[in-house]
This record gives C-alpha cells, structure tokens and sequence, in this order.
C-alpha cells in the first residue's frame, strides 16, 4: 500500500485570506509567497498551518511534525 506524500503549499491571497490566525508553531503572520506545510503540534485541535521551516517530516508518521513538538516526542527538549 502505497502512502501519500506531504506537500508543501505557498501561500496565496485567498490562503492569506483564510489564514488570520498565523503561524500556530511561531505566532507570526503569514505573507503571501511563504511556503507552508500542515503539521501537528502540541495546540489543541488537529493539524494546521505553519511554515515550513518550523517543521520537521517524521518518518514514522510520514507527516510533518512541529519542530520543538518532535524534539519533545523524542525526548530531546530545547
């Protein structure tokens, strides 16, 4: 059984639009040509939108986790 790669999305106007909140991971807002990933992390709530390079590809899973979460699961913290 073959398994779905994560894709990396760019921020567009109509995803910037949707996307009020920001960063879930870092807390910045998001400007349009950003390039972002749906990860979970340790918010509440299932996945969300954070930028790219606030997350890592857990090969386990085979998505994307949110860096410092990932340390923690590991049990690397800092």
């Amino acid at each position: 059984m073959a398994t779905a790669t994560p894709t990396k999305t760019i921020i567009d106007l109509e995803r910037l639009n949707r996307l009020k909140e920001g960063c879930a991971a870092c807390g910045h807002k998001f400007n349009l040509g950003d390039p972002v990933v749906m990860a979970c992390g340790a918010w509440e709530g299932g996945p969300r939108f954070i930028h790219e390079h606030e997350a890592v590809l857990d090969p386990l899973s085979g998505g994307y986790v949110e860096k410092r979460c990932y340390s923690t699961r590991r049990g690397r913290i800092g």
